[in-house]
Parts: structure tokens; C-alpha cells; sequence
């Protein structure tokens, strides 16, 4: 799995990437490794009811991160429940987001690995 955000050719860049720019329609021919970067936790939210096969309760946190001067926002768990808006954060790669074996798919035909946000 990456953490990649798209960039345009007119310099626009956005989290996920697209085929096209959200904002002019160019193709997006650029990516960025959000995984490289620092960001700055822009709210947060604790779920204490939580789908199956994730870890209960589940912090997410909005992360902002600063490409090329332009901020992006990217969605994510955290790796501890201590955090608060303005946090600096650093992704971090884990294999198993949530338990492959809870879910009502194959898990052979899903991919579970991902990022988390882990507080710097």
C-alpha cells in the first residue's frame, strides 16, 4: 500500500490521486510519498463502536500535510488514543489495519496493510 498524493500538471496536487485533477481536469502525471512526510493533526475522533475486526476503540485523525505549499488532508487511525489537534504526526506503515478474518470477504482478495499516524 502507498501514500501518495497526485499532482497535476498545473501544480495542483490532492490525496488520493486521480486519474484527473479534481480541480483543473489535467491528468494527474506526478505522485507524491506522503509516507516521507510530517503533518499536523487537524481534528480527531475516538469510535468506541467499531466495525468487525477493528481495534476497539479506534482513534482517526485528519492529518494535514504540506506538498509543494499546498495543503493536503488525508484520513487515518492513530497509533495511540493520547493525541489533540496541532499534534505533529509521521505516518507509519502496519500490515493489518484490521483482522482479515472478521470481515465478510475473502481475505485473500483484499489488501489490509495501510498507515497510521503516530504522534512525533
Amino acid at each position: 500500500m502507498t501514500l501518495e498524493a497526485g499532482k497535476c500538471p498545473n501544480g495542483h496536487v490532492s490525496y488520493p490521486t486521480h486519474p484527473r485533477c479534481p480541480d483543473c481536469g489535467e491528468p494527474q502525471e506526478e505522485t507524491l510519498n506522503l509516507a516521507e512526510k510530517t503533518g499536523e493533526v487537524v481534528t480527531w475522533t475516538t469510535s468506541t463502536a467499531t466495525p468487525p475486526g477493528v481495534r476497539q476503540p479506534n482513534t482517526m485523525a485528519i492529518v494535514e500535510f504540506d506538498v509543494d505549499g499546498q495543503a493536503v488532508r488525508a484520513l487515518g487511525q492513530v497509533t495511540t488514543d493520547d493525541v489533540e489537534t496541532g499534534d505533529e504526526v509521521e505516518p507509519v506503515y502496519v500490515e493489518e489495519l484490521r483482522d482479515p478474518e472478521a470481515g465478510i470477504r475473502v481475505p485473500e482478495s483484499m489488501s489490509w496493510d495501510g498507515y497510521r499516524w503516530e504522534p512525533v
